[in-house]
């Protein structure tokens, strides 16, 4: 199929048919560069950071998907993406390969705040947008890694107490206490009285 397909496409060619094999001619079409494009390739560059081209809108129903971006798409989602770079730099996303700053929250919130229907009601975070709880009814996220919670200082603290406990634990009088807990607990069922105390007072 991929033979076919090369087979029936015409072949471009840079090089000046005077230069060309005259034995290459017969099986090969030269198109010129300039016919291959409908236009300049500067005439495809978007508008200026959220401004609109200039003219009167055009038909978002009957207009064609280019003008449709340059009208309608662009002028709104180019600020978005100009705040959500200096909010990623706020957040140091470019600094670390792991963050909590998730970009697509962020431009949902802004677009969402951002939108001329809503120009006289107050900001509404993300997890309070209608469309966004309907979703995570859903779709629920798992929980956020302790590991992005956390700052270096307050991991170190949690690591270093958890490896003093563990030195304290290894110590044979501990380990000797331990045991004696342990033995003591079964002996009295403490699991037992527990479970019929709770049985009791659900009773009531």
């Amino acid at each position: 199929l991929r033979l076919e397909h090369e087979a029936e496409q015409p072949q471009v060619s840079d090089v000046p048919q005077s230069k060309q094999d005259p034995e290459s001619k017969q099986g090969s079409v030269t198109i010129p560069m300039e016919q291959l494009f409908s236009a300049p390739a500067a005439q495809y560059l978007p508008p200026v950071l959220g401004e609109a081209p200039p003219g009167e809108p055009p038909d978002p129903k009957k207009c064609s998907p280019r003008e449709y971006l340059e009208f309608y798409i662009f002028p709104v989602l180019l600020p978005g993406l100009a705040a959500l770079l200096h909010e990623a730099e706020k957040e140091k996303c470019f600094e670390g390969k792991r963050t909590t700053f998730i970009p697509s929250d962020f431009l949902t919130e802004w677009l969402y705040n951002k939108n001329p229907k809503r120009k006289d009601e107050s900001f509404t975070e993300l997890f309070s947008i209608p469309f966004v709880k309907d979703w995570l009814k859903d779709h629920p996220r798992p929980p956020v890694p302790l590991s992005l919670l956390l700052s270096e200082e307050e991991a170190s603290i949690l690591i270093q107490s958890f490896w003093r406990g563990y030195r304290v634990r290894c110590d044979s009088e501990i380990q000797e206490l331990r045991q004696w807990q342990k033995k003591l607990r079964e002996e009295r069922h403490i699991k037992e009285i527990v479970k019929k105390f709770w049985a009791k007072q659900e009773a009531k």
